[in-house]
Formats: structure tokens, C-alpha cells, sequence
């Protein structure tokens, strides 16, 4: 698909990869070693336009399409490979969209501005102590008194929780408003940290250490009724569109990740020599290398399909939901796995090098591996999504 691109898109991306050497790479380091991304170059990120890249000017956004915001992604996940900062970046344009689309004017005035200067964080808060995936059966609770709504209930494993209590903003967090389970009964509200009956804490991964990680409890935790989105009952549809924005910026994260790794190791297959040759011409080095590179453009062509059909879905009606639903889940299932390919293989190119912190490969593994396990979705889950798409819902494993 980089063949579709016009040259409007493709001096962009050169403008963003010049921007990010010289702002985000050399930083990439620091950020895996001490756990946060500087502020400096989260403002840095907001003064060129990159956060809330897809929301519209109205708010300071740059209102790109998601191809576009793919393309961004994808060379943040090149200059800082741990994925930190992507994950930064691509809460903040998918769901600062989903807030966009579906928030109250007066808390898309309040929160959006903040959220493209760099000055605010938004995230989601759906996963909890039970489970992440199964959306639908989701036990946190809401209820409504008046002019007010209550949270009672648990996310964990949410990203930013550390980033939205000393920024400023919150998450779009995903409710239940009816007993019992069923997609139906689900709301979706902006809830932030500093009201009373809040707690969180942090929880300590072994990668994408620069943005944190953690769990929120709510107890009781009171909110205006404008903080809702959209009506009660629209939650579960909310979280779906959100999910859908946000999977191929995952994915284009962890193949821009993946190539820096590539171009690395086969830099280093040129000039590493052993039993008096250069590694590279050792043909079962250079035919996985060769092999890890067409899969790595099959996976890229995947994923700015699935960008550019969020694009002719929302501009032109092209496509169905459900069609959407099927390439955002393949783009970050196929990247994902592809990714972790290629960071094991260059890895193991590099030898005892390779295993050690001299290099950047180890925190890309860190990094690409929270897509493998359940970020923004379990590789599992995206292919039941793909099989219900080919299959129809009457051959699912289990009711949806």
C-alpha cells in the first residue's frame, strides 16, 4: 500500500521522521530507563501537532485521516522503540476522537484543547480484574441520581493512570448501568481522578515502561451527567469504534518498531564477520533476514488497508462496520506477531549483544509483546473477530 501514497503524504512523513530524530529518538533510552516520558518532549510532540492528531481544528487538532495518523505511528514506533511514547500518541488520537464524536460540547471544550497541547491525557479504562476481552460482561457499575452519575467498581491494567493524576484529564471508561451481562446494558463516560471515592496504583511491567500502567477503583466516585457519551445503553458500541481507531495505530506502531530493528540487524549481518566472511553471507542468515523483510511489508500493506478503510468507512460509507471490525483486528494480530518475529531474530543475530541493554532490541521485544499479550485486544480475540466476519456470528464458539 506505500505505492497509494500521494507525495502530499509522503513529504509529510519525511517531515515527521526528521522531526522525531531529533526530538524523540535520542531520548528513547532515558524513557525505558526511567520509566516516564519527559514533559519536555510530550510538549515538544503537542507544538508540532502530533497529539490529537485526528481531532478536528475546531479543538487545535490537525484533522488528518487515519492513514495519515498511521503513517505518524508508525515512525514514533521507529524513533522510540520501546512503543512508550506510540502508546502516548495513539490513545490520544483514538480516543480523543471517540471523545470528539461522542462527548457533550461543553467536555469536548474542556478536554480537547488541553489534550493537543500536551497539557492533559486521555485514555481508556475497560479491562478489569477478571478479564479484558470479554467487553460485554464488564462489572464495574453506574448509576443516576439527578443531574450526577456513580461509578462503583475496578479497572486494571489501564494505561496512563500515572499520566491523568498529575497531567490532568481521565478516561473514557466503559460501565454497566443494567445487573447482569449482555452488550446492551453498558455505558460509556469521561471519569478523571481527582474526585472523592477514587483509588489508584501503579503496576509494574516488564516493557513500554515510559508511560505507566495500573489500576483505578472506584468508590462511589461521583461525576456531572454531562461527562457521559453519547446515551446509556451506547457503551458497548463506543468501545468497539474506539478499539477500531485504535488497533491499526498499534499496529503501525509496532512495524515501524519492527523496521528499525530490521535495518539494525542487517546492518550489523554487513558487518560482523565470522569464520572469515561477513555474516550476511551466511545464507540462513540472510534468507530468514530476507523472509522477515517481505513479511514485515506484508503486515505494513495490512495495516494501511485497514487505516484507509476507517477512512472510506467514516468519508464515504464504503464499507461496512463489520468489515472494518475484520481488517483493524488482522492488522494488529498479523503486526504484532510479525513484529515479535523480527525482534526475536535480530536478537538472536546479535548473539550475547543481542541479549544485553548495549542495544535497543530488548526493550522493542519488551514493547511488542504487550500487543501479543492483550493490548487494545488479545491476538486470540482478534481472530475470533476475523472468524465472525468470514464465519457469521452463528458459528462463534460463544453467544455475543
Amino acid at each position: 500500500m506505500d505505492y497509494l501514497l500521494d507525495e502530499e503524504k509522503r513529504l509529510y512523513r519525511k517531515g515527521v521522521r526528521e522531526f522525531l530524530e531529533r526530538e524523540l529518538e535520542p531520548h528513547s533510552e532515558r524513557i525505558d530507563r526511567e520509566g516516564r516520558i519527559p514533559r519536555e518532549v510530550v510538549r515538544r510532540l503537542g507544538e508540532y501537532g502530533l497529539l490529537g492528531i485526528t481531532l478536528s481544528e475546531e479543538y487545535g487538532g490537525a484533522g488528518v485521516d487515519y492513514l495519515t495518523a498511521a503513517l505518524v505511528a508508525e515512525e514514533i514506533g521507529r524513533a522510540d522503540i520501546s512503543l512508550a511514547t506510540a502508546v502516548y500518541y495513539l490513545l490520544q488520537a483514538s480516543w480523543g476522537k471517540i471523545l470528539e464524536k461522542f462527548g457533550r460540547r461543553e467536555v469536548r471544550d474542556e478536554f480537547l484543547p488541553r489534550i493537543v497541547r500536551g497539557e492533559w491525557f486521555i485514555g481508556i479504562a475497560s479491562t478489569e480484574p477478571h478479564g479484558g476481552s470479554d467487553v460485554a460482561n464488564l462489572r464495574t457499575m453506574v448509576s443516576f441520581t439527578g443531574d450526577r452519575f456513580r461509578v462503583r467498581g475496578e479497572k486494571m491494567f489501564i494505561s496512563g493512570v500515572r499520566e491523568a493524576g498529575e497531567m490532568g484529564g481521565g478516561f473514557i471508561t466503559i460501565m454497566r448501568h443494567e445487573p447482569g451481562g449482555g452488550h446492551r446494558g453498558l455505558t460509556a463516560a469521561v471519569t478523571t481522578l481527582d474526585k472523592e471515592g477514587v483509588e489508584t496504583g501503579l503496576i509494574e511491567n516488564m516493557g513500554r515502561t515510559g508511560i505507566s500502567t495500573g489500576y483505578i477503583r472506584y468508590n462511589d466516585a461521583e461525576y456531572p451527567i454531562q461527562y457521559l457519551l453519547g446515551n446509556p445503553g451506547d457503551g458497548f458500541y463506543i468501545a468497539m469504534e474506539g478499539f477500531n481507531l485504535a488497533r491499526p495505530l498499534v499496529a503501525a506502531a509496532c512495524i515501524g518498531a519492527a523496521e528499525k530493528a530490521l535495518e539494525l540487524g542487517i546492518r550489523f549481518l554487513k558487518e560482523r564477520t565470522a569464520f572469515g566472511r561477513p555474516l550476511a553471507k551466511f545464507e540462513a542468515l540472510q534468507f530468514e533476514a530476507v523472509e522477515d523483510h517481505v513479511r514485515l511489508g506484508m503486515a505494513r500493506d495490512l495495516v494501511y488497508k485497514a487505516a484507509w478503510m476507517l477512512d472510506e468507512h467514516y468519508g464515504k460509507g464504503k464499507f461496512s462496520v463489520g468489515e472494518v471490525n475484520k481488517y483493524a483486528a488482522a492488522a494488529k494480530w498479523v503486526a504484532a506477531e510479525t513484529a515479535y518475529q523480527v525482534f526475536t531474530h535480530v536478537m538472536m543475530w546479535h548473539g550475547a549483544l543481542g541479549y544485553s541493554r548495549e542495544l535497543p532490541l530488548e526493550r522493542g521485544l519488551r514493547g511488542v509483546m504487550s500487543y501479543l499479550v492483550g493490548a487494545e485486544g488479545a491476538i486470540n480475540v482478534m481472530k475470533l473477530i476475523v472468524g465472525r466476519e468470514l464465519f457469521g456470528r452463528e458459528y462463534m464458539p460463544t453467544k455475543s
